[in-house]
Parts: structure tokens; C-alpha cells; sequence
């Protein structure tokens, strides 16, 4: 199968990669056979992330957060709807379905036209193929039930003035909803601008532009937003991050440099 997705919308093979290897473990902290039979199938040269073991663990450890977070969001709403932005090649509509949510997944055109080869749409499961700012794709969204949105891997691409926009237009839209989103802090948005991290490690030619100290942080940006709780990656599979994991015992090496899940709620 030939890939020949480029910018950002390439970078949704790299959790694809990730969670497939994690798969492929004796011992993984997630399984998704879904994405090993993807990769598989995708002609692209994966080997080029072979020495970021870093980023493949924490992949793995971001899908067990945002993958318990949703089920027991679905577990309090068993009829509800879930909003994924910036899907990806994601599998967890499949793996998470309980016959009864409405699951939107919503990315970039070229991205959902990618997607579609995999994934087919059923009356519960909608591909919606929209930029997260072209906003009429809120309308296509039920709003008489529990709504979950989930941002993962998506925002820290985002300046603050889009995600403040973006912000914005959720509140007014999905009142009482809660959200889940993945934050990195602003030190590796500093270093991504000033070193090409991104391009460096992965030859993509995309940065980082948005970051936070910590999840309390995104109160600040609507006054309507309410902070619930966070995940912090450093905290889970110590076992796993090598020479990380001692020197994230620091507080300040582990505010620096590692990711968080935060939940949220809309008043």
C-alpha cells in the first residue's frame, strides 16, 4: 500500500508503530492487533523509529491512560457520544465499544481518506473529514447526551491562539461535556523550536508551539473550563523507561520533559 502522507498528518503513523511493537511484547502494557495488522499492511519505512524507545513507551503508556479514562467515562454513560480530534489511524472506538456510544472520529481529509482503507462507518461509528477549525463539523455531533472529547497527540501542534479558539468553541458547543487531553510541557515546545526536534528524530517537518506547566493550567484559558484530574506518563510501567526512570523521581527532570493526560469538564 503506498503512503504518502506528509506534514502532520504523517505523524499518525508514529503511534501506529508504537502501539503494533508494544503489541508484538511478551509482557505489553496495551494490546492492539488492529495496528499490527495495519502496519503490515502499510509501505512505509518504519525502521527509521527503531532507536525511540522513549516515544514508543510513552505512545504505549498514553493509549492505557486515555484507554481506562474513556471506559470508565462509558462505564458512568453507557449511552453516550465520543468525540476523537485528530484520530489518527486510532483503534479505540473497536476495542472499547460497548454496543451502545456514537463514536466520532475526526481528523484531516487526507487523513480520514488514509483511514478509510482500514476502517468502514456503521449507524454508532462516523469518520467526520474536517480540520478541527473548520467548526461546522460540531454540528454533525448529537448533543442530547454525555459527550467525551478526547485530543491526544493533537494540541501541542496547535499555537495557544488556536487552542484558545478551539477551546472557546467547545465550551459554547458541548456544555457539560468532559474532555481529555494530552499536554507536553513548554520545555520541549522551547526545544522543538530551537533544535527541529521533530524533524531531527522523525524527518517530519512539523514542531511543537503549545505547552503547559502543568494540568491546572488550562483553567486559565476559559473560565468555564474545570480541572478534574491528570496523568502523569512518568508514573506508570517504571520498569520501563530505563536511565527516565530515576531521574523522574526529580520533580523538576519530570515537569521538564514529561507528558500528561488531563481530564477536564465544560461547565
Amino acid at each position: 500500500m503506498e503512503q504518502t502522507l506528509k506534514g502532520i498528518p504523517e505523524t499518525l503513523l508514529i503511534p501506529l508503530w508504537a502501539k503494533a511493537v508494544e503489541t508484538k511484547l511478551s509482557n505489553p502494557i496495551i494490546k492492539d492487533y488492529k495496528a499490527v495488522e495495519m502496519l503490515e499492511q502499510i509501505d512505509y519505512d518504519f525502521k527509521k523509529f527503531d532507536d525511540e524507545w522513549a516515544t514508543q513507551i510513552s505512545i504505549a503508556v498514553r493509549t492505557e491512560i486515555l484507554d481506562n479514562a474513556t471506559k470508565a467515562f462509558i462505564h458512568k454513560n453507557h449511552d453516550s457520544v465520543i468525540v476523537n480530534i485528530g484520530c489518527g489511524l486510532d483503534t479505540r472506538y473497536s476495542r472499547l465499544d460497548n454496543g451502545k456510544i456514537r463514536w466520532y472520529d475526526l481528523d484531516l481529509p487526507e487523513s480520514i481518506k488514509f483511514r478509510n482503507q482500514f476502517f468502514k462507518e456503521t449507524d454508532r461509528y462516523h469518520m467526520i473529514a474536517k480540520s478541527v477549525f473548520d467548526y461546522r463539523w460540531i454540528q454533525e455531533i448529537p448533543k442530547s447526551k454525555p459527550v467525551l472529547i478526547i485530543a491526544e497527540g493533537v494540541f501541542m501542534y496547535f499555537t495557544k491562539k488556536e487552542v484558545i479558539e478551539l477551546i472557546d468553541k467547545l465550551v459554547e458547543a458541548f456544555h457539560g461535556a468532559e474532555m481529555l487531553v494530552e499536554t507536553i510541557p513548554n520545555s520541549l515546545v522551547k526545544q522543538s523550536k530551537k533544535q527541529d526536534l521533530i524533524k531531527k528524530q522523525y524527518q517530519m517537518n512539523v514542531q511543537f508551539n503549545w505547552g503547559v506547566k502543568n494540568g491546572r493550567e488550562l483553567e486559565k484559558l476559559n473560565k468555564q473550563i474545570k480541572f478534574i484530574e491528570e496523568w502523569h506518563y512518568f508514573d506508570y510501567h517504571r520498569d520501563r523507561w530505563k536511565s527516565i526512570r530515576w531521574l523522574s523521581l526529580i520533580p523538576l527532570f519530570k515537569n521538564r520533559f514529561g507528558n500528561r493526560i488531563v481530564h477536564l469538564r465544560l461547565d
